[in-house]
């Protein structure tokens, strides 16, 4: 699933690709915009951690957990 952060001073969004639960995810950044001086804590499929800061977080997208079919095979 595919979690789009969009920042306040930057045209440009952060795509993170994670194995994690949408709902558990949601959870995440809702505490992490929440706290006063909180930090939204992201580990990607490779194992990555991602670190931001929730003042700079304009938005977030989390993606869906369904896949998608490629080619003729979903007609």
């Amino acid at each position: 699933m595919d979690i789009k952060i969009g920042f306040n001073d930057s045209p440009r969004e952060l795509i993170v690709a994670s194995k994690e639960d949408q709902e558990a995810i949601a959870q995440r950044v809702s505490e992490a915009l929440s706290a006063e001086h909180g930090v939204l804590d992201l580990t990607d499929e490779q194992g990555r951690r991602v670190l931001v800061r929730n003042a700079s977080i304009a938005y977030v997208e989390v993606g869906t957990t369904t896949t998608r079919t490629v080619g003729f095979a979903g007609v």
